[in-house]
């Protein structure tokens, strides 16, 4: 028997996500120090405004969506260790990869917020590319499709069933116009994430990161681009590094967690997105959501 942790990335946002965690003890104090660092009122955006003036697309930016979803997820993180729960694994979605190795204590929550600005501004001005989810496809004919065109990878491998593409536009359109599939669906994004059009903002980060101490690890993380179980905090920081221009591997991740005999789930954040990969793709794991103060008996 085993528990995982696992904390949703972009995508999962919503407005009104903060309130259900405001209750929480020190949660008004992290988005104040949050909103402090980005210069702008974040639990605002959340709600859906900004100081009166943001349209509720403010919170789908992704220089706003990382570090609402950061604060969100490690409150309810910290207050699941107040009441002395634990973790056996622990793996994150993309952006939720900084959750995670905050939750097995690698960095402290103030380090893992200016980390998570940090790659939030360069995402956004790695401009130029596309995303689009693809759902029911056959997958050899979708390697050879993506193999056969320059400038497009699998970006986010979430499922035997769903995957996202990333690229350039053009790459992009033409790989899910050919692929044989059930949906086919363009994301609102700024860039093309997850793939060697973020080699510029990853070397960037890499800079970053080369500043800030990487502790130990004390659970075992399963990251994005090496799904097996990590402690080093070096090894943590490099595979960070390689999550920009790598795809996600999510699916490779669920297997692994039935190989280290979890059979429960926790998701750790707004929505059910994880939960319905992991309810589908993993016999005998069972899932629980944890996305506010209620649900921690609070």
């Amino acid at each position: 028997m085993g528990i995982a942790w696992v904390f949703p990335g972009q995508g999962s946002q919503k407005a009104g996500m903060a309130a259900p965690v405001l209750a929480l003890p020190g949660a008004r104090d992290r988005f104040a120090a949050a909103s402090e660092l980005l210069g702008r009122d974040l639990l605002a955006i959340c709600a859906g405004a900004a100081s009166g003036t943001a349209e509720p697309s403010d919170l789908n930016d992704t220089r706003n969506t990382q570090p609402a979803l950061f604060v969100i997820e490690s409150l309810l993180v910290d207050h699941l260790r107040d009441q002395g729960r634990q973790a056996d694994l622990v793996a994150g979605h993309s952006l939720g990869e900084l959750v995670a190795l905050y939750a097995a204590g690698v960095f402290d929550a103030s380090t893992g917020l200016a980390l998570m600005q940090r790659r939030s501004e360069l995402m956004a001005a790695a401009g130029g590319g596309a995303m689009t989810a693809v759902i029911g496809f056959e997958r050899s004919q979708l390697e050879e499709l993506v193999a056969a065109h320059e400038g497009v990878v699998i970006a986010n491998d979430n499922s035997s069933a769903q995957v996202v593409l990333s690229g350039t536009p053009e790459a992009v359109a033409s790989v899910s116009a050919q692929l044989s599939c059930k949906r086919a669906i363009p994301l609102a994004v700024s860039g093309a994430f997850h793939s060697p059009l973020m080699a510029e903002a990853a070397e960037a980060f890499a800079i970053s990161l080369a500043a800030v101490p990487f502790a130990k690890a004390t659970i075992p993380v399963l990251s994005n681009t090496d799904p097996t179980p990590e402690t080093d905090g070096e090894r943590l920081k490099q595979r960070l590094v390689n999550q920009m221009t790598s795809g996600v591997r999510w699916r490779e991740t669920m297997e692994q967690l039935k190989a280290c005999g979890i059979d429960t789930a926790v998701e750790i954040g707004p929505g059910t997105v994880l939960s319905g990969l992991i309810k589908r793709g993993c016999d005998g794991i069972s899932t629980v959501q944890i996305a506010a103060a209620a649900d921690l008996g609070l």
